[in-house]
């Protein structure tokens, strides 16, 4: 038995002098990655512009790899339950994550997450960001921003903004936009974007801050009166339409969306996903639905990318700690 036992303590430095493999796990390396299909954890329905890009970007990582790129969809609890399983997968690059702009204000609404934003996680780039629009009912007097602004602060009468939910974009852009302009509202929260635009409509509250897309229909039809963009400067899908940041400079409020991976992901196979990524992302194709859509197509390094979500947790923390928001 002691000889037994002996040859097995000298036997892997054995095969290591030998030049013969341990059978061990097989190293992921950028040059044979990826190895098997890829999933793409995307925190959303089918359906939307979270899914819709996340199908795009599979589409295109298959036929760049030669491997099958998968979208999961996990359309729950504000995009945590995705990010949870993408931070609990192995860092071996076929687990990514589809990110979008709900995952860095989930900081300042939820109390207990399982997980540090950006700290759990591998940022590789964004790919979009599109700003929102500012629609009030066409019966409202004010015709331009400045002259809602200068209405909102002399008014008599209860001024109140409606969005698609407590800690939605609207609801948010909505907060800061009281609080730069320098005047009170209050907030109506509705159950998706649907009922809230059949709310303004209806003259239920004043102002909405709406996604482009949606909203731009409602405007094109003459339902809705679009008075600014949430962005620092004027887009290139609405050009007539004036940027929050010339009424109120310093105010941009944009959705974006980008994809990140586990924490401790190995530089190279960053660089390898970021490339692939990024060569979607600057296609002309690829820029021409994002502009169709209401957005803008962006890329950027993945360390540009992280400290652009720093920025952002800081940016909703504050305005949520301003407007008395509480976390849940």
């Amino acid at each position: 038995m002691k000889l037994i036992s002996g040859c097995r303590k000298k036997l892997p430095l054995l095969l290591v002098a030998l030049g013969l493999a341990i059978p061990v796990a097989h190293a992921q390396t950028a040059d044979n990655y990826p190895s098997r299909s890829v999933r793409l954890v995307t925190p959303a329905a089918p359906g939307g512009t979270t899914d819709f890009l996340a199908r795009l970007l599979a589409v295109h990582l298959t036929k760049a790899w030669g491997q099958s790129a998968i979208v999961d969809n996990r359309g729950s609890a504000s995009g945590v339950n995705g990010a949870e399983i993408t931070m609990n997968s192995a860092p071996d690059g076929h687990t990514l994550f589809m990110v979008y702009h709900q995952h860095t204000v989930n900081a300042a609404l939820i109390a207990k997450l399982p997980y540090h934003q950006v700290n759990d996680f591998t940022a590789i780039t964004q790919m979009t960001e599109g700003g929102l629009l500012l629609v009030v009912n066409p019966s409202h007097p004010a015709k331009s921003a400045k002259e809602f602004v200068q209405w909102a602060r002399t008014t008599k009468d209860p001024v109140n903004f409606g969005s698609a939910g407590i800690g939605s974009g609207g609801h948010l852009a909505g907060e800061l936009f009281k609080l730069m302009a320098g005047f009170q509202a209050q907030h109506i929260p509705y159950k998706g974007t649907g009922p809230a635009i059949i709310g303004l409509l209806g003259g239920e509250y004043h102002f909405n801050f709406m996604g482009l897309t949606g909203a731009f229909g409602q405007v094109r039809a003459g339902k809705l009166r679009a008075i600014a963009v949430s962005t620092a400067k004027r887009l290139p899908t609405a050009p007539d339409v004036p940027a929050m940041g010339e009424v109120l400079p310093g105010f941009e409020v944009v959705g974006w969306y980008g994809v990140m991976g586990p924490g401790k992901l190995p530089k190279p196979l960053v660089a390898k996903i970021h490339d692939a990524v990024v060569s979607l992302v600057k296609s002309p194709e690829f820029i021409k639905t994002m502009r169709n859509n209401g957005s803008e197509a962006v890329s950027s390094t993945p360390e540009a990318f992280r400290q652009f979500m720093l920025d952002d947790m800081k940016k909703w923390g504050d305005v949520a700690k301003r407007a008395g928001i509480k976390a849940q």
